[in-house]
C-alpha cells in the first residue's frame, strides 16, 4: 500500500474496526454492525442501519471494491461456474465455483498472474503483475457467493499465482473468512495448495491453523521436476518431502500431494513406481507413519505449453503401479470440462483480446 492510500475496508479484522470506530468518535457496537454486512458483499452505502455522517466517515478513511464479474461461464455439464473476477485497478482473476453433495466449493486466485513458471501452467505465462490483498482475496468469495445465490461452505486455494508467495496477505486473509460474524469458514473446510516453498511452508506450520495443504509434486526426481518447475531449483525433492513430514509430525494434518500426468515426462509406470519409492522413503521411514494420498490430475492442454495428456491406459497404470506399493490414490474428477474450467485461460483470453 502507498503511503498515502487509504487503506482497504474489507481487509480489517473485527477488533481493528472497533478500534477506529473509538477513534473517531463512534461506538463501538458500531463495527458489529457494519462487518457482517461487508461480508455479505454490501457497501456502506447500501447499509441502510448507519447514518450519513458514519458512511462519510468511512468513505473519507477507507476504499471499498468488490470484484465485479467481468465474464461469466456456467458448465451445462455439472453447473461448475467460471468467473473472471475485475479489480479495482482494472486487473482480472478468476475463481470457479464447483457444486458437490456435501456443499459448494469456490476456487480463489492468490495473485495477479504467477511468477514461479511452471511450464504446464496458464496462470505463470506473463509472470506475476502483483499480490492480492486481503480484501480482495475474501472479496471472491463474498462476489462468487452473492451472485450464485448459495452459500459457500469450502475454499481453495488453487487459482492463479502462488499462496505462499503472498504470505502475509493470505494469512490475514485466512483469519478473515473463519471470523464467526462474516463468512465464518472454517479451517477445516480450506484447502491451500504451494509449488513447494518449503521455507513457507515451515512458517505455516508455527501457524498452527488446521487448514489442509497441499503439494503440487508432479515429478518424483530432481530432474524431471526442475524441467517443469523451476522452484525445484531452489527446494529439491528431498527437501521438500522431509518438510512436509514435519509439517505432519507438528499438526497432525494430513497432506495431499497433487500429480499433473503429461504424456511422456511423467506418466509411465517407472515414474509410479520411482514415485511410490521417494514418498514411501521420506514419509515412511520412521516409527511413525504418515498417510499418504496422490490426486492425480490429467493436464490441462494449454496451447502455449504443447503439453498433451495422458491416455486412459496410462492413468489406469499409473494408478494401479502406485497402490501396489501402498500409495492412495486418485484422479481427480474434472469439472466445468465445457467452459475449461481450469484458472488462468479465461485471464489469458481477456489479456491477448486487449493486445489486438
Amino acid at each position: 500500500m502507498e503511503p498515502n492510500e487509504k487503506k482497504e475496508l474489507l481487509s480489517l479484522m473485527p477488533d481493528e474496526l472497533e478500534a477506529w470506530m473509538l477513534s473517531v468518535g463512534e461506538a463501538k457496537f458500531r463495527a458489529r454492525q457494519i462487518f457482517p454486512q461487508l461480508h455479505r458483499g454490501l457497501s456502506p452505502d447500501e447499509m441502510t442501519n448507519i447514518g450519513k455522517d458514519l458512511r462519510e466517515k468511512l468513505h473519507s478513511a477507507f476504499r471499498w471494491h468488490l470484484p465485479t464479474v467481468e465474464q461469466k461461464l456456467v458448465s451445462a455439464l455439472d453447473g461448475t461456474v467460471k468467473y473472471l473476477f475485475g479489480l479495482a485497478d482494472g486487473n482480472c482473476v478468476e475463481s470457479v465455483v464447483m457444486k458437490y453433495d456435501h456443499g459448494n466449493t469456490v476456487c480463489i486466485s492468490s495473485q495477479v498472474g504467477c511468477r514461479m513458471g511452471c511450464r504446464f501452467c496458464a496462470s505463470t505465462i506473463g509472470g506475476r503483475v502483483r499480490n492480492l490483498t486481503p480484501g480482495e482475496l475474501l472479496g471472491q468469495v463474498i462476489a462468487a457467493q452473492k451472485d450464485c445465490g448459495e452459500r459457500i461452505s469450502n475454499i481453495v486455494m488453487m487459482g492463479i499465482g502462488e499462496p505462499l508467495d503472498n504470505y502475509d496477505n493470505v494469512i490475514r486473509f485466512l483469519h478473515l473468512v473463519n471470523c464467526e460474524q462474516g463468512l465464518n469458514i472454517g479451517y477445516r473446510h480450506i484447502s491451500l495448495s504451494t509449488c513447494g516453498l518449503v521455507d513457507k511452508i515451515r512458517a505455516l506450520m508455527e501457524e498452527d491453523l488446521p487448514i489442509t495443504l497441499s503439494i503440487s509434486l508432479h515429478a518424483p526426481d530432481d530432474q524431471t521436476r526442475s524441467g517443469i518447475m523451476p522452484i525445484n531449483n531452489r527446494f529439491g525433492v528431498a527437501e521438500l518431502l522431509d518438510t512436509c513430514r514435519a509439517y505432519f509430525a507438528h499438526t497432525g494434518r494430513r497432506i495431499s500431494f497433487e500429480y499433473t500426468l503429461i504424456a511422456g515426462k511423467n506418466d509411465s509406470v517407472a515414474n509410479a513406481q520411482q514415485l511410490a519409492q521417494v514418498l514411501n522413503l521420506h514419509l515412511r521411514s520412521r516409527t511413525e507413519t504418515m498417510p499418504i494420498h496422490v490426486n492425480l490430475i490429467p493436464v490441462n492442454e494449454v496451447s502455449e505449453t504443447g503439453f498433451r495428456h495422458s491416455g486412459r491406459e496410462a492413468v489406469a497404470a499409473f494408478v494401479k503401479t502406485l497402490e501396489s506399493k501402498g500409495i492412495r490414490a486418485t484422479v481427480r474428477r474434472k469439472l466445468g470440462a465445457d467452459i475449461n474450467a481450469s484458472c488462468g485461460q479465461l485471464r489469458r483470453a481477456a489479456i491477448k483480446e486487449q493486445e489486438q
